[in-house]
């Protein structure tokens, strides 16, 4: 089946944010667009929607919509959400290269890497997109939160697809580094492999019974800090299942600083900007799609235990 191409928003994107899309059922018992919005955005009081159809917040293809504008079948409708109240987050995202069709940023930690929940405005892709001017700029894969490090992005959406399909065909060397615990009696390096599985709602992910999904190279580059037993550790994984990094170094036995889920799970506020993980997406190659030139980026972050355990507890 042919896909449909969907409609091009009506509506400017708004502080590095597009418009919200709703498309009207065919059919319904809502004699008015109004009607069928107050059930569809129940998050929202009737009131509220009320108000925001006054201020003409609510637009199709032909113009705003207004309280009693019939009901439409199959219309789209656009809109600018009402954004969540964030605290900011207080650390530079960095480009490290930008050409007309590849940007790679070098993520702080507690920087998310798209708009979910209750992070929106603080993600990189909208301060990319706010900072850069590029309005179709889209990821190609993404990172936690809490971790640093680097992320790909396309400046055009029709881009995606040959950069994704690198990730999914394990056609990307990617290399990590961490600051975890040094344990002499540890055989180093070694290959990890493991069945993960992450149920969704529930914040960490378990090594489970059956055929591995999960993969990755642990290697010992030094002793990164000797008074505090602290190793530095390169690791490349071979998948990309969610916590993968984490999970693997916990089953270890030496668990990456600062993690607040792994071995237990440790509550933080949303403006706690202390002790990061310290967790870092070090390195990407691969060969571009488009051009079949070999790419490495790096990152020029360093984590901060590594150096100064000390001054990374004190950190925040």
């Amino acid at each position: 089946m042919r896909r449909v191409r969907r409609p091009p928003s009506p509506l400017p994107q708004r502080d590095g944010l597009d418009a919200a899309r709703i498309r009207l059922p065919a059919r319904g018992p809502w004699p008015t667009v109004r009607d069928y919005l107050v059930v569809k955005l129940d998050r929202l009081s009737p009131e509220r929607i009320d108000e925001m159809l006054r201020e003409h917040r609510f637009v199709t293809l032909d113009g705003p919509i207004t309280p009693d504008t019939e009901f439409l079948p199959n219309t789209h409708v656009w809109f600018h959400r009402e954004l969540p109240d964030e605290p900011p987050v207080p650390f530079e995202l960095e480009v490290v290269y930008a050409d007309d069709d590849l940007v790679v940023a070098d993520k702080p930690h507690f920087l998310a890497t798209t708009p979910r929940g209750s992070h929106v405005r603080e993600t990189a892709l909208v301060r990319l997109r706010r900072d850069l001017g590029f309005r179709d700029l889209a990821p190609v894969h993404r990172l936690d939160r809490v971790t640093a490090g680097l992320l790909l992005f396309v400046t055009r959406r029709q881009l995606r697809a040959p950069y994704q399909q690198l990730f999914q065909n394990r056609l990307v060397r990617k290399e990590y580094e961490a600051v975890a615990p040094y344990d002499p009696e540890l055989e180093l390096p070694r290959t990890v492999r493991s069945r993960i599985v992450k149920k969704r709602g529930v914040w960490t992910a378990k090594e489970v019974p059956g055929p591995p999904n999960a993969e990755t190279r642990v290697e010992l580059l030094d002793r990164a800090n000797d008074d505090k037993d602290l190793g530095r550790y390169r690791l490349l994984p071979v998948t990309g299942r969610t916590h993968q990094l984490r999970v693997h170094m916990n089953s270890l036995g030496i668990p990456i600083l600062g993690d607040t889920l792994y071995p237990e799970v440790r509550e933080t506020a949303p403006d706690d900007f202390s002790r990061p993980l310290q967790l870092l997406a070090r390195a990407l190659e691969f060969d571009d799609p488009l051009t079949g030139q070999r790419r490495r980026f790096e990152s020029r972050r360093e984590l901060l235990a590594r150096h100064d355990h000390d001054a990374w507890l004190a950190s925040g």
